[in-house]
């Protein structure tokens, strides 16, 4: 279950990459803005 789980995360996250990269955000951006949201992420499930 753990690699599914992980495994759509990483899809998802390379979705967003991609997304980003056809909009013209550099490798450097997408990287801290994907970070940001992953931060905000674990924040916000460590609250639940």
């Amino acid at each position: 279950m753990e690699t599914t789980n992980t495994n759509s995360l990483v899809s998802k996250v390379w979705s967003f990459c991609h997304t980003l990269r056809d909009d013209g955000v550099s490798y450097g951006d997408y990287l801290e803005q994907l970070t940001y949201l992953l931060f905000l992420k674990m924040a916000a499930v460590g609250n639940d």
